[in-house]
């Protein structure tokens, strides 16, 4: 069976490794066109190079920066504006025109929560993408950037409840992290065949190894608590009106 085209779009690299690397790697192992936009960070910076080895792994192409700063961290991008600063118009315009350049059959994005951290450049980044999907089928709306692309499908990453148990062990009592209830999750997708791939690609971000982030933590794990915490992604289905009822979950193919 044909596996479709799929493009992550994501707030910070390491993102796109954490959130969805095991359908990443499935999806471009099975054949498929996958890449990734990140919306913050630069070219010549470290971190955007680390992405650049990271999708490597995923087999995902090479890093797509919509150039904006981090929220945290004005030298991501020099001399650029902050994603949360940005004109909404013109983040969205950016995003419009990497969609309709990819032309992807299912996108993928942090969900409205800004998932496990809620970290406002998640949440601003699933606001843009959101918008940049059903403009990028308007052909009205942005002719500059390219033809009209409309993706069959349009996914969020998040996390069931019933999953916060330990990762709460992991993170901490002191940090938030948000969830979904368990109903509400569209998809679940067993990656265990690809975890050894993913925890390859978020060693890859060795500078937040280095600080002792999320991917230190995740290198720290035994196989098993590894297996248990990051070998399953989930996903909100969001309807574009092309996928008829009791269709597969293209997510989900191959």
């Amino acid at each position: 069976m044909r596996v479709p085209s799929l493009l992550g779009v994501f707030a910070h690299p390491d993102d796109e490794s954490l959130s969805a690397g095991g359908v990443l790697a499935r999806h471009a192992e099975a054949g498929a066109r996958t890449g990734v936009v990140t919306a913050t960070w630069v070219e010549d910076t470290t971190r955007a190079a680390e992405l650049g080895e990271a999708l490597r792994v995923l087999g995902a192409g090479k890093p797509r920066l919509l150039g904006y700063a981090d929220a945290r961290v004005p030298e991501s991008a020099p001399g650029c504006a902050r994603l949360l600063d940005a004109p909404l118009e013109e983040a969205v315009a950016r995003l419009v025109g990497q969609l309709r350049e990819f032309r992807p059959e299912v996108v993928i994005t942090h969900d409205a929560c800004g998932g496990i951290s809620g970290h406002p450049d998640h949440v601003q980044t699933h606001r843009i993408t959101m918008l940049a999907v059903h403009a990028a089928a308007l052909e009205q709306l942005y002719p500059e950037t390219g033809e009209p692309w409309s993706p069959e499908a349009l996914y969020s990453v998040t996390h069931p409840r019933s999953a916060l148990a330990p990762i709460r062990d992991l993170v901490g009592e002191r940090k938030a992290v948000h969830a979904v209830p368990d109903e509400q999750v569209s998809v679940s997708v067993d990656i265990a065949a690809w975890l050894g791939v993913k925890t390859a690609a978020v060693l890859a971000h060795r500078s937040e190894v280095q600080r002792g982030a999320l991917p230190a933590q995740l290198g720290g794990l035994d196989p098993e608590a590894r297996r248990a915490l990051f070998g399953t992604e989930h996903f909100l289905r969001h309807p574009l009106g092309h996928l008829p009822a009791g269709a597969d979950e293209p997510i989900a193919r191959g």
